[in-house]
């Protein structure tokens, strides 16, 4: 079964409004206030993760981590990267993590 969606797709989808979407990944950063904090989400998104067997690029820096999400089966986004930005954000949410409305992903 296919399960690939668009970008137009995957942005329609209600809560993912935090993500954006640019050569068919989903990015999102999100401020954590603290390293320790990072390390915190870093450990959910692994779990949740593991337990979808859809595995995201993260980057945990000082103060915020950015999380990257596509189907490299499908050569593009899915409904999978809908289902994981959301248990994404609902970690953030319950850590105190803040989502970055503004974020742009560099492609440096």
């Amino acid at each position: 079964m296919k399960d690939s969606i668009t970008a137009d797709e995957f942005t329609a989808q209600e809560g993912v409004a935090d993500w954006r979407v640019a050569d068919d990944v989903a990015s999102a950063r999100f401020h954590t206030g603290s390293f320790a904090t990072g390390v915190e989400f870093v450990v959910a998104i692994g779990r949740d993760a593991d337990a979808a067997d859809h595995h995201p690029d993260v980057d945990l820096r000082y103060d915020h981590v950015d999380v990257r999400l596509t189907s490299h089966d499908v050569g593009g986004l899915s409904r999978r990267d809908v289902e994981l930005a959301r248990k994404i954000i609902e970690a953030a949410r319950t850590l105190g993590a803040q989502p970055d409305p503004d974020f742009e992903e560099d492609e440096s």
